[in-house]
């Protein structure tokens, strides 16, 4: 039992130098100060330490693969590989026990032979490769193959490395419609944030969306939707502090994090916010283990209607 109450602190120290970008011992773990305000937690330097405790999940001998998080990438074309990788293989770093990609038969060589511990689904078409009368068919084949995972999944990402390609698009706007109808969550950046832009009502009144856009992402999702409510939706929005908000709460997160402003940063982000948010929704459902093949819809839908995960 020693040894695994040391992982857990391990993996507490691991997840707030994610967050504030310093080295911590477990000595002064307790005492850490993370300049977060919030409206909720009234600037408490030990909010943040204590939601990473209370949704981490302990390390025993009676789980099984799978309840600590199983994460889902939908992104990856030809030109953008990189991208879901990191989304990805970030989830499996933070915690969680699975991750899955799926991207366009073009990605999936690449993306599987950067790291066997991802599951790489090679199902996504883009418009070169489909003939104007094939395309029904081939988006039915795409949301019926992932569908078959769906309820397995405990959140997923969309958009690392997407593309903007108008049937690929198309058959994604398919799959978070599906993804919405199962209560799944979703974290939404990159092209997916394009794609939002376009089409609000993806997302639009749904409590287990998560937009994270940089600070021209959200300049353009302000100027297309100026004067239009998202309701309910949480918006993280990253820069040189990052703001947090679902509408009626606020948080912000100022401390220093690394100087670099490179690419894939905001996709390391987006694998972690997805592992972040399937942890909280496992424990404010009474403290319920989830299942084998995710919580189940039933579960999620009771999730949904008793309150959104951001308030935690």
């Amino acid at each position: 039992m020693v040894g695994f109450s040391a992982a857990v602190i391990r993996r507490q120290q691991f997840l707030v130098r994610c967050l504030v970008g310093c080295n911590i011992s477990s000595k002064n773990l307790s005492y850490t100060t993370i300049k977060m305000q919030s409206v909720v937690s009234g600037g408490s330097p030990d909010f943040a330490i204590s939601i990473l405790r209370s949704i981490t999940p302990s390390l025993d001998s009676s789980r099984h693969k799978g309840q600590a998080g199983k994460i889902g990438v939908v992104g990856g074309c030809r030109e953008y590989t990189g991208a879901p990788y990191f989304s990805a293989i970030s989830a499996l770093k933070i915690g969680a026990d699975l991750s899955h990609v799926f991207c366009t038969k073009d990605a999936a060589a690449v993306i599987k032979s950067y790291s066997p511990e991802l599951i790489v689904h090679p199902i996504l078409e883009e418009s070169y490769s489909v003939r104007d009368e094939d395309k029904k068919s081939i988006s039915a084949k795409v949301i019926e193959e992932v569908d078959k995972w769906m309820g397995r999944f405990d959140c997923l990402v969309i958009g690392p490395g997407l593309g903007r390609d108008p049937f690929l698009l198309d058959c994604v706007s398919d799959i978070m419609k599906h993804a919405r109808q199962s209560n799944v969550p979703m974290v939404i950046d990159g092209d997916g944030l394009f794609l939002v832009t376009n089409c609000l009502e993806l997302v639009s009144g749904y409590p287990l969306a998560v937009l994270t856009p940089n600070v021209n992402e959200y300049k353009r999702l302000v100027q297309k939707f100026y004067k239009v409510k998202i309701g309910g939706v949480t918006i993280l929005r990253k820069g040189g502090s990052d703001f947090i908000s679902n509408g009626d709460l606020v948080g912000a997160v100022s401390a220093f994090g690394s100087p670099r402003r490179c690419g894939g940063q905001g996709d390391i982000l987006s694998g972690s916010v997805a592992v972040f948010i399937s942890w909280p929704v496992s424990v404010l459902l009474n403290g319920a283990e989830p299942e084998s093949y995710g919580y189940g819809v039933h579960r999620r839908v009771c999730f949904v209607e008793k309150s959104c995960f951001a308030c935690i």
